[in-house]
């Protein structure tokens, strides 16, 4: 194996780990959008359970060329303590006048989504830059 075609593959097996990490992310900016969108859902029933904060689950798996890359895999339940707030006239008051509100804290929920982001964009860069390294090593070779 020539150093131009390992540097190819490398590159190649770095877009794929990239990839597999957008994909991820990707689907990580829906579960906080999800959360952020129900913030404010109260239970329809009096002294039900309101939304419930959803959070992603990420797993390594195999990508093109053998590599490891990363999944979301599942979204799991945040089972954190639910917020309550004395609201008698209510529909979902309990029957001491009470309201659960969501585990979700907006706050949270928008550093999450800047992280995500900021993983994508990331991701992006290394794409462009395997992109960039196998088109220099191509030049090179036709030289």
């Amino acid at each position: 194996m020539t150093d131009a075609t390992a540097s190819s593959g490398q590159a190649n097996a770095a877009m794929a780990i990239a990839a597999s990490a957008l994909k991820a992310q990707q689907a990580r900016m829906r579960v906080i959008a999800e959360n952020i969108a129900n913030a404010d859902s109260v239970a329809t029933t009096p002294g039900g359970d309101p939304y419930r904060r959803q959070a992603p689950v990420f797993e390594p798996t195999r990508v093109d060329g053998g590599a490891t890359g990363v999944a979301m895999t599942s979204v799991k339940p945040d089972e954190s303590a639910f917020r309550t707030e004395y609201s008698p006239g209510n529909p979902a008051a309990d029957a001491k006048g009470y309201v659960k509100l969501p585990n979700v804290d907006p706050l949270t929920e928008a550093i999450d989504m800047r992280e995500a982001q900021r993983a994508y964009e990331a991701n992006l860069n290394v794409i462009e830059t395997a992109r960039t390294m196998q088109s220099r090593t191509l030049d090179i070779i036709k030289k």
